[in-house]
């Protein structure tokens, strides 16, 4: 609880005129100056305003203004209140957007799109305060305005901050599921590199079919082809 009455002007104008606490003793209480106390005394200060009971609205107790009007070092302090006031929590709505700028929504939202596929529906709307039709119409091209549509930075545009964008960018690729890429290769069993390969089982260190070794009957006879050669020229 704050340590300053509501009020504290009119607070002050009470007390001067139904205690006979000192002026120090008010100023302190009421966090004014002492002379202003003075002046409120004298008339001065805080003309018409009207003296606010700080005994009905439970900030002060009777007990503790006659401990201080009997001892002028005594330090007037708040009452605790009784009733506990639970804190209002802020309720999270669609982003307000300036006038200003919501022609420029269409323009970012195809941004958004293009550039990051993985945003979901409700994060885009949470960024630029869209809604889910508008942010439809646009995906499936049938906004009125397609045809004139630029992507556009939201950020550059002041509709959301960098640090909002890479949050959700951030939480978008955490919740999206991790694909496995098979290489085109893969390394076999140190076994199979080092077994003795055989004729139909001969595979390189990558897996793949070794090429044949050449038969001798598919060997060329260069002697006799260079022969056959000759005799035909002397034939001719």
């Amino acid at each position: 609880m704050s340590d300053t009455p509501l009020m504290p002007k009119a607070t002050a104008v009470w007390l001067v005129e139904n205690t006979s606490l000192s002026f120090d003793q008010i100023a302190e209480f009421c966090k004014l100056h002492p002379l202003e106390v003075k002046g409120i005394a004298d008339g001065e200060v805080a003309t018409g305003i009207k003296g606010y009971d700080p005994i009905s609205t439970g900030q002060l107790t009777r007990e503790e203004i006659a401990s201080a009007e009997k001892n002028p070092e005594h330090k007037l302090k708040i009452a605790a209140s009784k009733v506990r006031i639970p804190e209002l929590k802020k309720q999270r709505g669609a982003r307000y957007t300036p006038l200003s700028r919501r022609q420029d929504r269409p323009n970012a939202i195809l941004w958004l799109i293009r550039n990051h596929a993985e945003l979901k529906d409700a994060q885009i709307m949470r960024l630029v305060g869209t809604t889910k039709h508008t942010l439809e119409a646009i995906r499936e091209r049938s906004h009125w305005n397609s045809a004139n549509l630029q992507p556009m930075d939201p950020v550059t545009l002041g509709l959301c901050s960098q640090i909002d964008l890479d949050m959700e960018v951030n939480k978008a690729a955490k919740d999206k599921p991790k694909v496995e890429v098979s290489s085109g290769q893969t390394l076999v069993s140190a076994e199979i590199t080092t077994a003795r390969p055989t004729p139909s089982s001969a595979t390189d260190v990558f897996g793949a079919p070794s090429a044949p070794k050449p038969r001798e009957e598919d060997k060329i006879d260069v002697d006799a082809v260079f022969g056959k050669l000759k005799e035909l020229k002397r034939a001719e």
